[in-house]
């Protein structure tokens, strides 16, 4: 486990672990289903990764796209390499609705569409929401 992993709640926040990547519960959900996308590598920069962390990618963002359109049918999807303060390879994985989404008796807006997602405002939301959000993207990712 690298260091960005352990800050983004690794395990606990674990939705599906592959060989090189994880793919976690982003504990801010900037939007329904916000998610973090993680390399197990210890590698600061996206031309350090392996060969073989590289071929997995495109099957994990194929499968993680898929698994979020069933989830929340999302109308778009973000991928934001930032790595200003975490070190470690990673995405912030953020879902794109044009309308308000309702989940677990919560609704959720996104606050900067069309324009790019609001990292500085995310939902509150508590710790119970939290893990049925988690619980829902495991039910259906399998």
């Amino acid at each position: 486990m690298n260091v960005t992993m352990k800050k983004f709640g690794f395990p606990e926040t674990c939705v599906k672990e592959f060989h090189h990547w994880v793919v976690l519960l982003r504990p801010q959900q900037v939007t329904l289903g916000s998610l973090i996308l993680i390399c197990r590598e210890d590698s600061t920069a996206f031309s350090q990764i392996s060969l073989e962390a590289f071929e997995e990618f495109p099957e994990i963002i194929q499968e993680m796209e898929a698994n979020l359109s069933h989830a929340f049918s999302y109308n778009k999807i973000n991928y934001l390499m930032l790595m200003m303060v975490d070190p470690e390879v990673h995405f912030h994985v953020i879902p794109r609705y044009d309308a308000p989404r309702t989940f677990f008796q919560q609704q959720f807006c996104d606050q900067g569409w069309p324009g790019p997602p609001d990292l500085k405002n995310p939902h509150e939301i508590s710790k119970d929401v939290r893990n049925q959000i988690l619980i829902h993207l495991k039910s259906i990712w399998c």
